[in-house]
């Protein structure tokens, strides 16, 4: 079931959907639901019409305070698709900055339990930015569709209670060879890391102090459950 939520769309490289995994109490995402991918700017005229054809209608740009990064930049062909921008990351943060970005493992999950503890609010804002999303499918993505839509995907499925295994399995379905390299120095793994952050994690309450309601995440787990 894992692989076929790979969907091929001319142009981005890693795009998949969030439906079919399972649950600890039994459930199973919603398919055409909730997506994630790289940059849709690199989409050809073939896969924005891929997109469209899936049902997306949302596209939440997740940036980086601070950084321009023109990667992100587009505009739809379809003019009924809603385009969110939210910055889930401060560069403007010299401490981050230096501890992550100088070091070249903001390239790996090792800054995620760094970055949760800094930003809950922009973080909760891209998960209310999916709670505020008119019907149809929801796009997010960042430039790789990995890390800062690593982080945002981990933070949804762990609050639809997805089993940590398969938020695991989600994560590895975005290959880096570069990044396994650098985890392999600091004597760790995707699995290891990932796993590490949901055992510390209450997504609930962690969104909750980010500024969301019960009702938000009512909403947002109606989004993924149905």
């Amino acid at each position: 079931m894992m692989n076929n939520r790979v969907l091929l769309w001319d142009g981005c490289t890693n795009v998949r959907d969030l439906g079919g995994l399972s649950t600890c109490d039994g459930r199973t995402t919603l398919w055409k639901a909730i997506v994630r991918s790289d940059s849709p700017a690199r989409l050809t005229d073939v896969g924005w019409a891929a997109l469209y054809a899936y049902g997306i209608r949302t596209i939440i740009t997740l940036r980086t305070h601070g950084m321009l990064e023109n990667e992100l930049n587009f505009t739809p062909r379809y003019p009924d698709i809603t385009t969110l921008q939210v910055a889930i990351e401060d560069i403007t943060d010299t401490e981050f900055l230096h501890q992550w970005a100088a070091s070249g493992l903001w390239s790996t999950p090792l800054y995620y339990q760094d970055a949760l503890r800094r930003w809950p609010e922009r973080h909760a804002a891209a998960v209310s930015a999916i709670v505020r999303a008119g019907p149809g499918g929801i796009l997010f993505h960042c430039i790789r569709g990995t890390d800062r839509t690593g982080l945002i995907a981990l933070l949804l499925l762990a609050l639809a209670g997805v089993d940590p295994g398969e938020i695991v399995s989600d994560y590895e379905l975005s290959p880096d060879p570069e990044r396994d390299e650098l985890l392999a120095r600091q004597h760790s793994s995707v699995r290891e890391v990932i796993l590490g952050v949901l055992t510390g994690l209450d997504a609930v309450s962690y969104l909750r102090q980010g500024g969301l309601s019960q009702e938000d995440l009512a909403a947002v787990r109606k989004r993924l459950l149905g």
